[in-house]
């Protein structure tokens, strides 16, 4: 796991002998990542520099110090990940001639380049990574990131100089870097409290999309990536051509499947460990890493003293019946608020899931144990856990047979009195209730459903947390989604399906695995994602849905997998969310911070929002009429990270 970046100036408008110290100082802005070793590569008469920080996993000798060279001098590379089957990789390479000087997936990387080019090599690798190779031959440079886009890569244009890098604070180094915020990039924030690829915060700067390559050869100005793998292609295949084996096969077959997806996450020169909450995902992990080690597997949990945020004591008890050596880290409100002045700096582009802060916990107890950690991420977008999948295809057919006029002028009709004017009218009943019911919140909720045309544009709803973000962001218009585009839907006939690849292409690699890769490098720990491997995507999306979700629960498949191992009474009860008491910490502890981000003359001077909306919701979640917890939390995220940028951090 590592840290890379690099530039290309075409227009050799920097100094020969200044090439060197800018890489360098853009490779020490990642020293998080790699803090192990460090290097950079240099061709001043093409102008490209190449950087790397390491963080060494697999052979700990010189032999995979990067910026490596392949044998016959062609390619030089960059690459931040691993490359799982390297192993097997490196046995069919030898048949075919290739020595090795040493252990690394990167010496495999660049042989299997040598032979089958840059595509075709790419293709063969299993495994997260990004990675840059700098073609000597030819002078092209290419970029790549895997699959699902568990690792990230930025990269733009910086007057005549193309840059890229693991994380934006590389950027910020180079001289010619004149950081412009894009308010469309930032309206797409507010309403999924993460930038969606290829978006990013600062204009003409972008993030390579999952399962790309990007070649620049110094004339196409505007290189477009082009895949190499094809989610949409996995996940039509897989249901137009479904596992036709009987349910015990399937279960053998996703059994194994896994179990191999696991044993190549477990190879490492260093302590390896996992992540337990005691849910399904993650004890699934566990308990076949269990199975295939003979030590106890080291496993970490965080634990709140709030129950209803604390998962610890379920950890607990799967790790001991599984036998694992377990950690478990209790943190008290303070020591969780005690992380939120760090999340600009590391997430260095505005992130706003709550669920960062027991993330970067977590992965700060490991780190103590382990170099290495797995997780069980993505389980809910392959198996169908997340509620909402229920939730949104139990709406859509309670209203999808009314017709659309109906349903708009219901909606209408419902939005023509304000959410609190409907909340006062709703006032005796809530004196009979045990707890408050913002029943405004609820129809103007109702009405947006009732609203829409399309299942799929619903579901674009449901995951917003701002629905017209344009009404916030000054100057802002709409930026092209998977949601907007049509183009990119898959064509499933399933809505619960069509859902759950909308998420695999977006919540999953904008969210999830932004908020793993960045608290566990934060660390300078690596974290590794047995499900996102493609060969378990692909099955899964072969799976037939009637195996995913039986009654009103997912993962069937998956838990039939786990009770091998796990009794089922350990592990069945409802599904917590990873988070923490944002709403209650904005009305108590947390209050003069979050007021003095959202001061009105602030807002005004700042001029990126419109500051009415945002001290309406405010007040009204001060005074109790409103939860507006997420609301707040995104534009709280941004205005935290904008203070850091303008105090130079």
């Amino acid at each position: 796991m590592c840290g890379i970046t690099g530039f290309w100036d075409i227009s050799r408008q920097i100094s020969t002998d200044y090439l060197p110290i800018i890489v360098q100082q853009m490779s020490k802005s990642l020293i998080h990542r790699g803090p192990d070793d460090g290097g950079s590569w240099v061709d001043g008469e093409v102008g490209i520099a190449l950087g790397h920080r390491r963080l060494s996993i697999v052979d700990l000798s010189p032999q995979g110090h990067q910026p490596m060279i392949s044998r016959d001098g062609r390619y030089v590379i960059v690459f931040n990940g691993e490359v799982y089957n390297f192993p097997e990789l490196r046995k069919q390479l030898q048949s075919l001639g290739y020595s090795f000087c040493g252990h690394s997936d990167t010496e495999v990387m660049l042989s299997a380049i040598c032979e089958w080019g840059v595509l075709e090599a790419t293709k063969r690798f299993n495994g997260m990574f990004a990675f840059a190779v700098w073609d000597r031959q030819e002078r092209v440079l290419h970029l790549g990131r895997d699959r699902i886009g568990e690792k990230p890569l930025y990269y733009g244009w910086c007057g005549h100089t193309f840059i890229f890098a693991s994380e934006l604070k590389a950027f910020k180094v180079h001289p010619d870097f004149q950081p412009e915020i894009n308010r469309d990039a930032l309206a797409l924030f507010l309403r999924f409290s993460y930038i969606p690829a290829p978006y990013c915060i600062y204009q003409g700067i972008y993030k390579l999309p999952p399962a790309t390559l990007l070649s620049l050869n110094g004339t196409a100005i505007h290189p477009q990536p082009v895949p190499y793998w094809s989610a949409k292609t996995a996940a039509e295949s897989g249901v137009a051509y479904p596992f036709t084996g009987s349910e015990n096969e399937a279960i053998v077959h996703l059994e194994v499947l896994l179990k191999d997806a696991v044993k190549m996450r477990m190879l490492a020169d260093v302590p390896l460990g996992a992540f337990l909450s005691g849910g399904i995902d993650s004890s699934t992990i566990v308990a076949l890493m269990q199975a295939q080690s003979q030590q106890p597997v080291k496993t970490f949990s965080i634990g709140f003293h709030e129950q209803d945020y604390n998962e610890a004591e379920y950890a607990k008890s799967v790790a001991q019946h599984l036998g694992t050596d377990h950690r478990s880290l209790y943190v008290t409100s303070e020591e969780a608020m005690g992380v939120i002045p760090k999340l600009p700096s590391l997430y260095d582009e505005p992130f706003s899931d709550p669920s960062q802060v027991p993330t970067f916990l977590v992965s700060q107890l490991a780190k103590n144990h382990v170099t290495v950690s797995l997780s069980g991420d993505g389980g809910d977008e392959l198996f169908a856990g997340y509620k909402r999948y229920f939730l949104a295809s139990s709406i859509w057919q309670k209203i999808g047979w009314i017709p659309q006029t109906v349903r708009h002028s219901t909606a209408k009709a419902l939005t023509s009195v304000s959410a609190q004017t409907w909340n006062r009218g709703f006032e005796p009943i809530n004196t009979i209730l045990p707890a408050k019911l913002n029943f405004g919140d609820k129809l103007h909720k109702l009405a947006n459903i009732l609203a829409v045309s399309h299942p799929d544009t619903m579901y674009a709803d449901l995951v917003s947390h701002l629905q017209e973000p344009e009404k916030v962001v000054i100057d802002s218009s709409q930026l092209s989604t998977v949601f907007s585009d049509g183009n990119l839907w898959a064509n499933l006939p399933n809505f619960t399906e069509r859902m759950m690849y909308l998420d695999l292409i977006s919540y999953l690699p904008g969210d999830i695995l932004v908020k793993v890769d960045r608290a566990t490098m934060g660390v300078s720990l690596e974290g590794r994602i047995p499900f996102l491997d493609h060969r378990v995507v692909e099955f899964a999306w072969q799976i037939p849905l009637s195996m995913k979700i039986r009654g009103n629960q997912g993962k069937w498949l998956l838990r039939q997998v786990l009770y091998k191992y796990v009794p089922r009474e350990l592990i069945e009860r409802p599904k917590m969310g990873f988070g923490i008491p944002i709403g209650a910490w904005l009305r108590g502890p947390l209050r003069a911070w979050a007021e003095d981000l959202l001061d009105e003359s602030r807002l005004r001077r700042e001029g990126y929002f419109h500051p009415q909306p945002i001290r309406q919701k405010w007040d009204e979640h001060q005074n109790g009429d409103r939860n507006w917890q997420h609301h707040l939390w995104v534009i709280l995220m941004f205005q935290a990270w904008l203070a850091e940028k303008s105090a130079g951090n």
